[in-house]
């Protein structure tokens, strides 16, 4: 054998084990191709985080069959990714996602590399699945399982957070059918919002060391992860510019989204109807704005108000494409779109994926979403790099009111001015990222969070999250730490009582009473510690702590020390001259309940707290909500 051959033959010999080429491996394929001219060059080089996304897969896999997440921002080039591991791949691959765009868009970046593949998509009138690579739709393989009997060694899903736990979902079903055929698959999914709306973020741990989900995911783990600020500096994607839409606006605060963040079209096109104004200010805006622009997209609400916009733009320089637009007829004006022979692109919810037009550098948001990831894919179109391109405007005429660079913290945001803070674990050190909110100095004053989101690791034990929680439920039975919404106790499986049951019958005693609590405030008499609770319409109850008595100083410790500073500075009071130094630090429950005591209805009687209910969550109002 000639040094040619056997470096030929080398790759093999080293991927006979897993079947992928390590890190390692790679830079020696390299080498071979410079000493072997006559060998099929890649039509691209790898990006150096595209590298590094590449190399994470191989490791992740080496050492583990859980199904992974890389995050790369829209417009990072994830086809090229998909392309080179296919290519490293020695067995059988499929690569599958929503749309045809981007099954064509995938197996056209791993074609020129000058290697064959499969496209199987009734979309693209081809179904091909004997090549050792085939890309397809999820839809014509969940309709054609049988196709797929051989043994897959990886599947790809490009836009994974489309996937959920639904079992009977077509993701589910070809996972579960290739899975029959080989129970070592390994999943990898792609995407650039790896979150959803009513759903949360689509796997349970990051590479980074700590927790996004305690509830299993479809994907365990993220491997990889870009932020859409690196790609920005670094100048891999264009610059937004988000400027207000001072000329006019369309206000959609009375209507409720559903769960997966849209608009029911009747309610959006009777609004619409009634501000035929606001539309033709926004279009003439957009007019004056485009003068200086290559290309103008618009994302409108309903087919309605998309043919309302194009009806008020240039005739000869505006296309519209909604899900009602013919497949050629949508294939000719995107063509048209993208060679620049007009210069707007209304669409209604069908170019938010699959579509890339370099070009574009106005981005006009007319429709209202509840969803991240849909604000981020749309403004994700105007982003790629092209010529004499310095950035991309971005005008949200809906109010959608998203942070492009801090779009989510994994759960919906619970209040208007509301922003990601930053809150270090007292038990384990991790700094999370929590809803909240901070004063003019940008100290964080108010916090959302739970539970830590760190992970440990253990030696020789699989990472587990800390079990710090800001927020929690006491177990009457055993005393564990719970979190808020639980109805059993994770550590002894008793029940614990719902607050709305305590809540109910506590209103139905007629020696009850029951205060929705705006405020605490305390005072001091020696080691006694007296903590008034304030109703909203000013009504009091009082209860004394006798901090010198170790039983009566463990109960206070345990409803106020462990809640000091939102859970974030926990303290042990020893003494009273303790508590007031901090008295402002202190919590206050949402619901405190009392029941007579003594002799009733004499003034000897009394009232004594027996329930104090912090971070209340259920159907009562609480105190200055209205």
């Amino acid at each position: 054998m000639n040094i040619q051959n056997y470096l030929l033959c080398l790759p093999a010999f080293l991927t006979v084990a897993f079947g992928y080429f390590s890190p390692y491996h790679h830079r020696i394929a390299l080498k071979i191709q410079e000493l072997t001219p006559g060998m099929p060059q890649p039509a691209f080089t790898l990006r150096d985080y595209q590298q590094d996304a590449v190399d994470a897969t191989l490791k992740h896999f080496r050492s583990s069959d859980d199904p992974a997440v890389i995050v790369l921002p829209t417009g990072a080039g994830k086809s090229l990714v998909i392309a080179e591991l296919a290519r490293l791949a020695r067995k059988r691959i499929l690569v599958i996602t929503h749309v045809r765009e981007l099954v064509e868009q995938n197996h056209a970046k791993y074609a020129a590399l000058g290697l064959e593949a499969g496209i199987f998509s009734a979309g693209l009138g081809r179904k091909e699945f004997s090549h050792q690579v085939t890309f397809a739709s999820v839809q014509s393989v969940a309709r054609n399982l049988t196709s797929f009997a051989d043994t897959f060694s990886l599947l790809i899903i490009d836009e994974c957070h489309r996937v959920g736990e639904d079992e009977d979902s077509q993701y589910q079903q070809v996972i579960r059918h290739l899975r029959t055929h080989n129970p070592g698959l390994k999943v990898l999914g792609l995407t650039a919002t790896p979150y959803r709306l009513g759903y949360g973020w689509i796997y349970r741990a990051h590479y980074r060391g700590f927790v996004r989900s305690e509830e299993p995911r479809v994907f365990e783990k993220c491997i990889f992860e870009l932020p859409l600020s690196h790609m920005i500096r670094n100048g891999y994607l264009t610059p937004p510019e988000v400027i207000d839409a001072a000329i006019a606006h369309y206000d959609f605060s009375s209507l409720s989204p559903s769960d997966n963040g849209h608009y029911p079209e009747r309610e959006l096109n009777s609004l619409l109807a009634r501000h035929p104004r606001v539309t033709r200010a926004i279009c003439e805006q957009l007019e004056e704005l485009a003068q200086a622009r290559e290309g103008v997209m618009v994302f409108a609400a309903t087919v309605a108000h998309a043919h309302e916009i194009g009806g008020y733009l240039p005739a000869d320089q505006t296309a519209v494409i909604t899900g009602e637009t013919p497949g050629d007829e949508r294939d000719r004006l995107i063509g048209m779109f993208k060679e620049r022979k007009f210069k707007y692109l209304v669409n209604v919810a069908v170019l938010t994926t699959g579509f890339d037009a370099p070009h574009v550098d106005l981005i006009a948001i007319l429709r209202p979403t509840a969803s991240v990831s849909l604000y981020q894919q749309i403004v994700g179109r105007g982003l790629r790099l092209s010529a004499n391109k310095k950035n991309c405007l971005v005008i949200d005429y809906a109010g959608n009111g998203f942070n492009l660079h801090h779009p989510e913290v994994g759960t919906p945001k619970p209040a208007t001015d509301s922003e990601p803070v930053q809150v270090f674990c007292p038990g384990c050190g991790f700094a999370n990222i929590f809803w909240g909110k901070t004063d003019d100095t940008g100290q964080v004053i108010e916090h959302y969070g739970r539970r830590c989101q760190g992970l440990l690791e253990m030696e020789g034990e699989k990472p587990q999250q800390c079990d710090y929680r800001f927020r929690f439920k006491e177990c009457p039975h055993c005393g564990a730490e719970n979190d808020i919404a639980a109805r059993y106790c994770q550590s002894c499986s008793e029940a614990i009582i719902d607050p709305d049951d305590l809540l109910k019958r506590a209103l139905q005693l007629k020696d009850a009473r029951v205060i929705r609590c705006a405020g605490i405030s305390l005072s001091a008499n020696n080691e006694c510690v007296t903590v008034t609770y304030h109703e909203e319409q000013g009504e009091e109850l009082r209860e004394r702590f006798h901090l010198d008595r170790p039983a009566q100083r463990a109960v206070f410790n345990s409803l106020f020390g462990r809640r000091c500073n939102a859970g974030t500075s926990p303290r042990q009071f020893r003494t009273a001259s303790d508590v007031m130094a901090v008295q402002h630090l202190l919590p206050a429950p949402d619901f405190v309940i009392a029941r007579q005591s003594g002799k009733k209805g004499r003034q000897a009687g009394y009232w004594q707290v027996r329930e104090r209910l912090f971070d209340y969550q259920g159907a009562y109002r609480k105190a200055n909500e209205m």
